[in-house]
């Protein structure tokens, strides 16, 4: 079944916000194990409509961006549904037209793109850490609403996502990448510099809303201090503004393998075996 449209009329936030009791485990992964299935669910209506649709993931570091994404993902034919996370651009691509670096990857029909951060790098970390000139950041703030006014206009449908975080959480989860080695490599000199920016990092943010949240691709912002509530509520929140059927197929039978009449396999020790080293002897 189609979800419901969710009510995207803005709202003023409450002055005062009580705290929200976090999820417990058992309780999120099966509401998030339901989103999944209707994310399979819209899958297949994209693609069977030839539906384009591009995400755009914004916010701070460690706002928890690339969590969603992960869980968006995650039963999704990657065919389908790609994510696209551009490294720094090269000599060659700061002399091309900004947006083209970023056009070559829109989708054609029947899928869907993931941008874990987009072009709005240039209205962020490129003003802020002073990558581009004052002229091409007003010239961007200038051609962007009419670029996504496009891209409408061509049938793709654009969302886009920013994630709201604090700035006592933010640090938290900077000291928590410190301290897990498998979690270190997120932390980039890029994202060291902006804890000494934070208020340049809000200005920024608050004139990229003032121009570009347009009535045809508005930001829809996700608080996200709690992740396993902001993954929950974004992925609810897509669903809801694509409406999409359930085409689900009917159960498959599987067909009966063929008898191995005559069939001799090769002898075991002709092939190249991994070393067994799990489980080990004290597991």
């Amino acid at each position: 079944m189609s979800q419901k449209k969710p009510d995207t009329t803005k709202k003023d936030a409450p002055k005062h916000h009580k705290k929200s009791k976090v999820m417990g485990k058992r309780a999120y992964e099966k509401a998030l194990f339901d989103l999944q299935l209707e994310l399979v669910k819209l899958q297949a209506w994209v693609q069977h409509e030839g539906l384009k649709v591009v995400v755009l993931f914004e916010g701070r570091d460690a706002a928890g961006k690339g969590g969603v994404i992960k869980r968006i993902t995650q039963h999704l034919n990657p065919r389908i549904a790609r994510v696209v996370a551009l490294p720094a651009p090269t000599e060659r691509e700061t002399t091309q037209w900004y947006f083209q670096r970023y056009a070559q990857h829109l989708p054609a029909a029947g899928e869907i793109v993931l941008f874990d951060r987009s072009w709005y790098n240039r209205a962020g970390v490129e003003k802020v850490m002073g990558f581009c000139t004052e002229e091409e950041y007003k010239e961007f703030l200038r051609s962007c609403p009419e670029f996504e006014r496009m891209l409408v206009r061509a049938g793709i449908i654009l969302i886009k996502y920013w994630f709201s975080v604090s700035d006592d959480v933010q640090e938290k989860r900077f000291q928590a990448r410190l301290e897990e080695p498998h979690k270190r490599w997120k932390l980039s000199p890029m994202d060291l510099e902006s804890r000494s920016r934070w208020l340049d990092y809000s200005k920024a943010k608050d004139q990229m809303f003032a121009h570009t949240d347009i009535k045809q691709a508005p930001w829809y912002v996700v608080k996200s201090d709690i992740k396993k509530h902001a993954r929950l509520n974004c992925i609810a929140h897509l669903l809801g503004l694509i409406p999409y059927k359930d085409l689900t197929p009917e159960k498959i039978e599987l067909p009966k393998r063929n008898d191995n009449v005559g069939y001799v396999r090769p002898p075991m020790s002709d092939q190249t075996f991994i070393p067994e080293i799990y489980p080990k002897d004290d597991d």
